[in-house]
């Protein structure tokens, strides 16, 4: 039975449950924990899905409440301006590539200065959540909308090392020059260097291309052949 004791513990199927999530912001933003208090209200009470996506988008970090553009709102509400309202949980930035703006009513964390201008001048309205919540308590007449989560400079550096075959990664250089990240890919020490099969097919690519290049030469004419014509 003492044996028994100091063994170890029975896990149900699947092993222990690592995966975590947020359960509150991490900001101290004052105005972000009233809404969060809001929206576990109205989970709580009304049973709706679109509040629960709400208070889980609340949660999130800045990297994960990517901004949305004029023209990339505009283009959602294409048709729908009228009846339903717009839902971002995140900032709403101005575009100036989008000329005419038409009349929507938006929700969002945040506006731009210009971008609410431009809302409004168009005949439009730019909503709090918490009037919203009252609009709107389940979500009826809403369209939930996300800006693009890689969209960011920092994400075109992500993937495979920079100059390895078959990679479109950017590499972290100061600049382009003689000295900058000019022994990539030749020697194990600076990154990478490619399989002996992978070198020896490109020489072999190499010698073929130079092949194409070189002018196709005729062989000469013999003296005897030359005085007969």
């Amino acid at each position: 039975m003492e044996d028994m004791d100091q063994g170890g513990i029975d896990l149900v199927a699947g092993g222990r449950n690592k995966r975590t999530k947020r359960v509150a912001p991490k900001s101290n933003d004052v105005y972000l924990k009233l809404l969060v208090k809001l929206y576990r209200f109205l989970v709580r009470r009304t049973k709706s899905k679109f509040n629960a996506v709400i208070l889980k988008r609340l949660f999130m970090s800045k990297t994960n409440r990517p901004p949305l553009s004029m023209r990339r709102l505009s283009n959602f509400m294409k048709g729908k301006e009228e009846k339903n309202i717009a839902v971002v949980v995140g900032t709403i930035t101005d575009d100036m590539r989008i000329q005419e703006v038409p009349a929507m009513k938006v929700t969002a964390l945040r506006f731009t200065e210009t971008a609410r201008a431009r809302i409004v001048n168009a005949g439009g309205e730019c909503l709090t959540f918490d009037q919203l919540a009252l609009r709107a308590p389940t979500g009826e007449n809403t369209i939930l909308l996300r800006g693009p989560k890689n969209a960011r400079e920092a994400v075109r550096h992500f993937g495979k090392a920079p100059g390895v075959p078959h990679s479109h990664t950017k590499p972290y250089v100061r600049s382009k020059g003689r000295k900058f990240e000019k022994a990539r890919g030749r020697r194990n020490s600076r990154g990478f260097k490619p399989h002996k099969e992978l070198q020896g097919h490109r020489a072999d690519l190499s010698t073929a291309a130079r092949r194409n290049q070189e002018p196709h030469q005729q062989p000469p004419v013999e003296n005897d052949e030359v005085s007969s014509l």
